[in-house]
């Protein structure tokens, strides 16, 4: 959804083992990933995009669910006639499991090709 300033939504999958080697360990993973972006001007914006999964598969004891906070900064710019998008996010994960990292940094570059 999108208003004058805001783009805002939510992507997701579930993913389930169904064949393969009867020796492998099932799997059933959720991953969704809420996003919303504040426009600034001169291609600025602001965003969070935190991706939440759960382990439905998780050992007795472990915690299923990752869950970050954070969100970050971007641009959209051109290089030539070469549309670009950088941004930089930074999120803790205030729920995940004992193995899992305390925090993620996630840089990215993109090339755009509107239509």
């Amino acid at each position: 959804m999108t208003t004058e300033r805001m783009v805002f939504g939510a992507v997701g999958n579930n993913v389930w083992s169904f064949a393969g080697a009867s020796d492998r360990e099932s799997v059933n993973q959720l991953l969704v990933q809420p996003f919303v972006n504040y426009n600034l001007p001169n291609g600025w914006y602001l965003v969070s995009a935190p991706i939440v999964t759960a382990n439905w598969q998780a050992p007795r004891g472990d915690e299923e669910w990752t869950v970050p906070v954070g969100g970050g900064f971007g641009r959209v710019f051109a290089i030539g006639d070469q549309m670009m998008n950088a941004t930089l996010q930074a999120y803790w994960n205030v729920v995940k499991p004992e193995a899992a990292g305390d925090w993620t940094l996630r840089a990215q570059f993109q090339f755009l090709f509107p239509r």
